[in-house]
């Protein structure tokens, strides 16, 4: 199919096809959709890879060179190929934003282990945006190897300790921001910023 692509136009035959354009001929259109086939593939193969193969790509970036035909006049100050080749590109990259932030928040619901009850859990169950979420799962927490590798990766010296005795992950129960501050011999207001970096470095490296 690539080897197949028409050739690109030339300006002075890009400018034709565009004055047609604007008056309305779709023949037109169709023309220079198909004669630009060949930088569509040309992106696609910068960002193909094991998850998406070019030919995907080819297909998403397409759309993006239907938009850019469609939306582009002869008052633009650059030629339609390169008015077109970011719209392919930016479509190819939409597409990839949305298929990895589909394939986190499957990761994020898949099964990591079971409670006291027997019901399955997942991360989604242990990093709840809500403080009281979290401070309500730390049993589950404390079963969750998966969690503790990534305390010990991610987080620095003072995260870890903030973490660790504010969810009572050492086995003792979760202490207030208020009692960690005075042990540390910082403010409680620094206590609350230190734990709240730290669950948003957890959650990023969790869904990673």
């Amino acid at each position: 199919m690539r080897s197949s692509f028409p050739n690109p136009l030339t300006e002075k035959e890009e400018q034709y096809y565009v004055k047609l354009l604007e008056e309305n001929d779709p023949a037109a259109r169709l023309v220079l959709i198909e004669h630009n086939l060949r930088l569509v593939a040309h992106i696609a193969k910068k960002y193909a890879g094991p998850m998406t193969t070019q030919d995907d790509l080819i297909s998403i970036g397409t759309i993006g060179l239907i938009k850019a035909v469609n939306t582009y006049t002869s008052k633009k100050s650059t030629r339609l190929a390169t008015y077109a080749a970011k719209c392919i590109e930016n479509e190819i990259l939409m597409s990839i934003r949305a298929s990895k932030r589909i394939k986190q928040e499957i990761s994020l619901s898949l099964p990591i282990g079971t409670d006291k009850d027997g019901n399955e859990i997942s991360f989604n169950d242990i990093l709840g945006t809500d403080t009281d979420e979290i401070i309500d799962s730390i049993s589950l927490k404390i079963q969750s190897g998966k969690l503790h590798q990534a305390i010990n990766h991610v987080l620095t010296p003072r995260e870890k300790t903030v973490i660790i005795c504010r969810y009572g992950l050492d086995g003792r129960d979760p202490r207030p921001q208020r009692e960690i501050a005075e042990q540390l011999s910082i403010s409680r207001s620094y206590v609350s910023r230190i734990e709240k970096k730290a669950l948003e470095k957890l959650k990023n490296y969790l869904e990673e």
